[in-house]
């Protein structure tokens, strides 16, 4: 979801053609624009013996989304060192290689043809966020690459890619459950304060719709420009018009700054905050909490999480992996925030199932392995359940059939490779720690248009 580096008008231009290209090659283009093999750095063929195999985050490491790309890079580094620790995937380690993609279309292309020049045995990717997704998507799939996306766009929920996967929802649902969280707090007037990058734009058309569905007023819709350094204009349209809460998505700096406008020009007072999942951020938290005070943000602040696991077999591996990584990443906020955070969540869930898919398949060719995905993540009935890589390859030894639930909690792919959850309501405390509010049934999100 989230940055870019070019004016406004050329990002709208950019996602109008790519959203062409994912219609052409969704409806069976083979052609390719990268290479194939894993010679070649491509992914289509099977590795050489032995070989390490790379795990591509193609995300943003750079620009105004560029808290995004190191979260994924967490949770790959936590999920392939686990994967090593237990033996690796058929005889080869796994590594991870961070690929910029600058949050801009413009700059994702480029990066990821060379991700494929420079990149032998080549394994899957994650990340793939709304930034890029539309763009870089069609060139995973002419070269048979298995992608795991944290791209919220509609189009990918109507257009098959074989080896595209989403273990997250689609923007309009979050939407719905943002309205549906001001619903249940009493809120009758919101106020909407979205990025002007593609992946926050999404969330506005169907939160409109769900507000005037459930009755409620929208008394201002600020649309914030990420390359600007105030927003007293915009937060001066929010304050006089009044708002119960204002629901938001404005990553990298933009957020700190326009809620301390907001606050500055009410009085001193913060106007409670509804986010989006992309807000449960160390990063996002240490940001925001530093310009308006982390209680101000801990008594105003809730947002919509998929369900995770918070104890149990499954939390416990991953907490362990995650853990394993503090003090490798920098600087950030509460390290415990990666423990709920959607990225680093169910990308670690997806390194699992791809390497889990290419032991039960006995290769790591994409096109052999890929259907394995889905067996293992769905399960067949009477599947051994397993929540971690080292439980799922003793099984498999074993001759058993596996269920992998990790702490995403189980999967249900449908036709189009999406898989997403429930939602939870999330809240932090003041220090950054990350606190269940409740959860959001989905009888409350099919009466706002789900």
């Amino acid at each position: 979801m989230f940055g870019r580096r070019s004016t406004r008008r050329a990002r709208l231009v950019a996602g109008t053609v790519v959203v062409g290209a994912v219609l052409a090659v969704g409806c069976g283009s083979s052609s390719s624009s990268g290479g194939g093999g894993a010679g070649s750095g491509g992914s289509g063929a099977k590795a050489s013996a032995g070989s390490t195999l790379t795990v591509a985050d193609v995300a943003p490491f750079t620009g105004t989304d560029a808290a995004l790309g190191p979260t994924y890079l967490v949770s790959c580094d936590a999920a392939t060192s686990a994967i090593d620790s237990a033996g690796g995937v058929l005889g080869h380690k796994l590594n991870c290689k961070s690929v910029d993609t600058r949050g801009d279309p413009a700059d994702a292309v480029p990066a990821v043809h060379q991700m494929y020049a420079s990149t032998s045995s080549l394994a899957f990717v994650i990340g793939c966020t709304s930034d890029e997704a539309a763009s870089v998507v069609p060139i995973f799939a002419s070269n048979k690459t298995v992608s795991f996306c944290m791209t919220g766009q509609s189009e990918f929920d109507h257009v098959k890619f074989p080896y595209f996967y989403r273990l997250v929802p689609p923007d309009l649902s979050e939407s719905y459950a943002m309205v549906a969280i001001a619903k249940n707090r009493g809120y009758k007037k919101l106020a909407l304060a979205f990025g002007n990058d593609i992946g926050s734009q999404t969330f506005i058309a169907p939160a409109i719709a769900a507000i005037k569905k459930a009755g409620m007023q929208l008394v201002s819709n600020q649309t914030l420009d990420l390359s600007a350094t105030t927003f007293r204009t915009e937060a001066a349209k929010i304050v006089d018009s009044k708002p119960d809460a204002i629901l938001t998505e404005a990553l990298g700096p933009t957020e700190a700054s326009f809620l301390t406008e907001v606050k500055q020009l009410n009085g001193g007072k913060m106007i409670p905050v509804i986010g989006t999942s992309a807000t449960i951020s160390p990063d996002w938290f240490k940001s925001v909490s530093n310009a308006i005070g982390g209680s101000t943000l801990a008594g105003d602040f809730q947002a919509d999480n998929l369900i995770t696991e918070s104890s149990g077999p499954a939390f416990a591996a991953f907490a362990k992996a995650i853990d394993a990584e503090k003090g490798k990443v920098g600087t950030t906020g509460d390290f415990s925030t990666y423990l709920t955070a959607p990225g680093a969540v169910h990308l670690y869930d997806g390194i699992n199932l791809a390497a889990l898919a290419m032991v039960a398949a006995k290769s790591t060719s994409p096109a052999t392995y890929m259907p394995f995905i889905l067996k293992i993540g769905d399960g067949a009935p009477g599947a051994t359940v397993v929540n971690s890589f080292a439980q799922g390859v003793a099984a498999l030894k074993a001759g058993k059939q596996i269920r992998y639930e990790g702490p995403g909690g189980p999967t249900s792919f449908d036709a189009y490779h999406d898989s997403a959850g429930l939602f939870q309501v999330d809240t932090y405390t003041a220090n950054g720690t990350v606190k269940v509010a409740g959860n959001l049934s989905t009888t409350e999100l099919r009466s706002l248009g789900l």
